[in-house]
C-alpha cells in the first residue's frame, strides 16, 4: 500500500473560486502536499489522461470539460492515502456524497464534480507521473 495519491481540482471548482477552500480541507484532513501545480490541459492531454475511458459515451464531454479551464494538480501524502482521500472527496454524484465531503460541498453534478482522486495505488503513481517530474516533488 502506498502513502501517496493524486488529485486534480477540476475546472468547475477552480472557476467558482473553491480551490483555496478545497486545498485547506485537504491539508486539515491530514494530507501533506508533496507536489502542486496550476495548469491547463489541452484537449489532447486531457484525452491522453482519460484514455482509459475512450470507449465510453461520456469521453468526448469529459475531455472537453477537463480542457475548458485551469486545474490544480497535486500529489498528496498520508498513511492510507488513496482510501482516505476517496472518503474525503465523496461519491462521484454529489447528491449521494456524504455530508462534509468535498463533492457534497463544492460539486454541482456528476459531470462537474469539483475534484478527481485516484482510485488505486497503481493509478495514483501513473497519474502523478503524468503531471509531475521527479524535480517537482518533495
Amino acid at each position: 500500500m502506498s502513502n501517496r495519491t493524486f488529485t486534480m481540482i477540476k475546472p468547475d471548482a477552480f472557476s467558482k473560486g473553491h480551490s483555496g477552500a478545497i486545498l485547506d480541507k485537504i491539508i486539515k484532513s491530514g494530507f501533506r502536499i508533496v507536489a502542486l501545480k496550476l495548469t491547463q490541459l489541452s484537449a489532447g492531454k486531457a484525452g491522453e489522461f482519460y484514455a482509459v475511458h475512450s470507449q465510453r459515451p461520456f469521453y468526448g464531454e469529459l475531455v472537453s470539460f477537463m480542457s475548458s479551464g485551469p486545474i490544480i494538480a497535486a500529489i498528496l501524502e498520508k498513511d492510507n492515502a488513496v482510501a482516505d482521500f476517496r472518503k474525503l472527496i465523496g461519491a462521484t454524484d454529489p447528491s449521494k456524497a456524504d455530508e462534509g465531503t468535498i463533492r457534497k460541498l463544492y460539486a454541482a453534478s456528476v459531470g462537474e464534480n469539483a475534484i478527481h482522486g485516484s482510485d488505486s495505488d497503481e493509478n495514483a503513481k501513473i497519474e502523478g507521473d503524468f503531471f509531475f517530474s521527479g524535480l517537482e516533488r518533495i
